[in-house]
């Protein structure tokens, strides 16, 4: 199959590197290019360093090489090949500001110092032995990026004296201060069951808990942001920490009405905001028979209608 030259030289790079074979194929080869803007006429020891994120790869992509990847590709090139830059040192993720969230629309990549300036030297006498070099610091630097992003992460402290750690941004801020400044004041005693962390996914699940209350989660992409038992009243608090994305509104609390619908516990349906100035965006969302918190004024609640101020209602 005819290929571009410089294609085929950025994946002879990257098997020079020691890429794993998943990612010595186009795909890789292509988005080590956009990294680098090493464009069909381009040498390479004229490579950059652009900040770039996965859709604008794509377009470089398309318009320097007519490769048009479909939309659905985005989440592949992100995880089976910028992913496995970052492991292997040869990228850094979001170097401009470490403690962006990472489902940000502004997620950016940028190759790191090191790999761009052997790149730079790809084709000249010596390579070879520039890679055992280069590859001898790798390691180093890299375990010195991964250190650097732990640092960002949010710590947050359970009621037990556990510390999980949440990735950086502002929702997982948020979701610190609802276990850490909600829950004593409006459940205190209560156990947190579930958080969730943009980054993993997954940032906290007791999920034996949770079914010894009637509730089996096989996927948790629909689970809210904080589950949190309140012991002594045998209620499930439903929180959705809102930052950027809307609040528990009508369709919100029927997807999570289904979703909990075996609890033998009763179920409250809660919104925290940061500030009342984030909240005012979304009022007129809010579902009714559901409850507001607001971080900048943590001692008061917003009750949206109903008999009582907080408690479970008849899902019938």
């Amino acid at each position: 199959m005819n290929i571009h030259p410089k294609i085929a030289q950025a994946l002879q790079i990257l098997i020079d590197l020691g890429l794993p074979p998943a990612q010595q194929n186009d795909r890789s080869a292509l988005t080590l290019l956009a990294l680098l803007d090493v464009q069909p006429d381009t040498d390479w020891q004229r490579a950059s360093a652009p900040l770039i994120g996965i859709t604008p790869v794509m377009d470089w992509i398309r318009v320097q090489y007519g490769k048009e990847y479909k939309p659905n590709t985005r989440e592949t090139i992100r995880r089976q090949t910028m992913h496995q830059f970052v492991l292997a040192g040869i990228a850094q993720y979001n170097p401009d500001d470490p403690a962006r969230p990472v489902n940000s629309p502004r997620a950016v990549y940028q190759i790191t110092p090191n790999a761009l300036a052997l790149i730079k030297t790809f084709g000249k006498a010596g390579w070879l032995k520039r890679v055992a070099a280069y590859q001898g610091d790798v390691k180093t630097l890299t375990e010195k990026y991964a250190k650097n992003r732990e640092m960002e992460r949010v710590p947050v402290q359970l009621a037990d004296g556990v510390e999980i750690r949440l990735s950086p941004g502002e929702h997982s801020v948020l979701i610190r201060d609802i276990i850490e400044e909600f829950a004593p004041r409006f459940a205190p005693g209560s156990i947190l069951i579930y958080a969730g962390d943009t980054g993993e996914k997954l940032g906290y699940f007791d999920r034996e808990r949770l079914a010894a209350l009637g509730v089996i989660v096989d996927h948790h992409d629909k689970m809210p942001d904080v589950v949190i038992h309140d012991v002594t009243r045998n209620w499930l608090l439903l929180i959705e920490s809102v930052t950027s994305h809307g609040p528990v509104d009508g369709k919100r609390h029927h997807e999570l009405m289904e979703l909990f619908a075996g609890s033998i516990a009763g179920v409250v349906y809660v919104t925290a905001f940061p500030t009342r100035a984030v909240m005012a965006r979304y009022l007129a969302d809010i579902a009714w028979e559901s409850e507001v918190w607001v971080a900048d004024a943590p001692s008061h609640m917003i009750h949206f209608n109903g008999v009582r101020f907080l408690g479970p209602y008849d899902q019938a």
